[in-house]
């Protein structure tokens, strides 16, 4: 099993893998999941029970749980950091991406994505994570602000 130490870098890989690639599959829609558990409107669900600004107990425990093939991971080659990230809104649907809620704070998990090259949101990395860049640098990745 592969084990994520940052669950924001995990997310990363899987806007990448999920999302953007659609190799991992099947995609996880939280208003889907929501629908199937009772809840027709997820925005009232997330105002009503004061959930504006955290991943939802759902989606946390569907990517933690979330096992991620090394051959997929192998597959890695770029990684977008972004507060727009459709993992970020699956997690957290009311999100408006002005908080740390999705910050990486550590990069031990870079051994996992072998090929990574381009790291994308490299100046929100260095904010959320100091001496992020030249971690990135010395793995010969690219980050890209």
């Amino acid at each position: 099993m592969t084990a994520f130490r940052d669950f924001n870098f995990k997310l990363l890989v899987v806007d990448r893998l999920m999302y953007g690639d659609r190799t991992l599959a099947p995609a996880f829609d939280m208003a889907e999941h929501m629908r199937a558990r009772g809840v027709e409107d997820l925005s009232a669900y997330i105002e009503d029970n004061g959930l504006e600004h955290t991943v939802l107990d759902e989606a946390r425990a569907h990517f933690e749980e979330l096992e991620i093939p090394a051959e997929l991971l192998a597959t890695v080659e770029e990684l977008l950091f972004d507060g727009g990230n459709r993992v970020f809104l699956e997690c957290a649907p009311i999100w408006d991406g002005e908080d740390d809620l999705f910050d990486v704070r550590a990069l031990d998990d870079l051994d996992l994505v072998p090929n990574l090259k381009l790291f994308t949101g490299g100046r929100a990395l260095e904010r959320s994570l100091p001496g992020a860049l030249e971690i990135l640098a010395s793995r010969d990745i690219t980050a890209r602000h």
